[in-house]
């Protein structure tokens, strides 16, 4: 029985149906996990086979294991003299750990952090989990190195060595069935929610309106605080090094196209974690960088497309995080109805008024030229309209 649950209220796919993100039916092992009609998430429980994938690529923590809180998992592990992570030991699968928590756990320990893959190569679901698995492992030294940290995340076939290339090992789905059961009787779970979750249907989700008071909260996954906390214990670098964007995955910094912004204010309205904000009156956008969990919501609502992810990650931002100004408006007041709105360029009247006028000049068949004369557009003459 699956005890994957997901919470549409942390879903990206939530904050704007504009958004591209797939990360999670990506790395679905049994390709159980869909985009439903309705723009979010949706999978067959009974066909889940609690691996945790859609865990460590999900952006905004929107999915969970009941069997599994990476969050708990990191704070024993930090308290513990355990550097070992293994499928076999403590961890569903190793892909249920993001970058930011291998990241984070790399941070706090003295020795290097050891990643069992053992048993990947006779999964049944090694893939894409285990390229996955290896992906993030780059990464993740990748930016350890660039900190000069010192520190390091080690892979090894610990326990294929330990049980010898003939040795018979267990069934992955019995052993991850067999965590599920553990955890059913555990946490009591009633027998209607066992039926549910071994359904053969698909099961959808909807926003409602717990989840849409949920969403305005902006709140940063627990990962990104586990970050936070963790950081601390890393001493600042001899040299602040650069690292390309597409070089880390769940962090980064923009800039602003300033020549088509509209200052419609949708990319701080959408965004999950408030890393795009703006003042009481509108007059700025502001991004803290350490708030991005990179889900790129803003960059797929932006209708006139001028958010821009900076080409190099400034890695200085990990140890002395900083608020960027990214635009700034003049704040004037509508000629027509007299509220208050970003001006970009100058422009005396508000959005709303400016759309009216030219829905009405369309109507009339009225048609502005590049001097400010009014013609009408299909009677073929230059009569000017006042």
């Amino acid at each position: 029985m699956s005890t994957l649950k997901f919470d549409p209220a942390r879903c990206v796919r939530s904050v704007t149906t504009f958004s591209t993100c797939d990360a999670c039916v990506t790395i679905c092992p049994v390709e159980t996990m869909k985009i439903a009609d309705n723009g979010l998430p949706a999978f067959t429980p009974s066909a889940c086979v609690d691996c945790g994938g859609c865990l460590g690529v999900c952006p905004s923590e929107a999915l969970t294991l009941e069997n599994f809180d990476a969050t708990a998992f990191f704070f024993d592990f930090a308290e513990g003299e355990e550097t070992l992570v293994s499928c076999r030991k403590n961890v569903p699968c190793i892909m249920a750990l993001s970058v930011e928590h291998l990241l984070s756990m790399a941070f706090v320990k003295e020795e290097p952090v050891v990643l069992d893959v053992g048993h990947c190569r006779g999964c049944p679901w090694n893939e894409p989990l285990y390229t996955a698995i290896l992906k993030h492992v780059v990464e993740a030294n990748y930016i350890l190195d660039a900190c000069e940290s010192g520190k390091e995340i080690q892979i090894r076939d610990i326990a294929y060595e330990e049980e010898g290339p003939e040795e018979e090992t267990e069934d992955r789905r019995a052993f991850l069935e067999r965590l599920s059961l553990q955890g059913a009787l555990q946490t009591k779970r009633s027998f209607d929610e066992a039926l549910e979750a071994v359904s053969d249907e698909v099961r959808e989700h909807t926003v409602d309106l717990a989840a849409v008071a949920k969403i305005r909260q902006k709140e940063i996954p627990d990962r990104r605080k586990i970050f936070f906390t963790a950081l601390k214990r890393l001493p600042r670098p001899a040299e602040y090094h650069t690292i390309a964007e597409e070089d880390i995955s769940f962090v980064s910094q923009k800039y602003i196209d300033m020549g088509s912004c509209t200052a419609c204010q949708m990319c701080y309205r959408i965004c999950p974690t408030g890393a795009l904000s703006s003042d009481s009156v509108n007059s700025k956008i502001v991004f803290d960088t350490m708030l991005c969990i990179k889900c790129k919501a803003c960059h797929d609502t932006c209708e006139p497309d001028v958010l821009r992810l900076q080409p190099a990650f400034e890695l200085k931002e990990f140890f002395e995080p900083t608020q960027r100004l990214l635009a700034r408006f003049e704040v004037m007041r509508c000629g027509e109805c007299g509220v208050r709105f970003s001006s970009v360029r100058g422009e005396k009247i508000c959005p709303r008024c400016a759309l009216e006028e030219n829905e009405a000049k369309e109507l009339w068949g009225l048609e502005e030229k590049e001097d400010g004369v009014v013609v009408f557009r299909e009677s073929g003459r230059a009569d000017e309209s006042s």
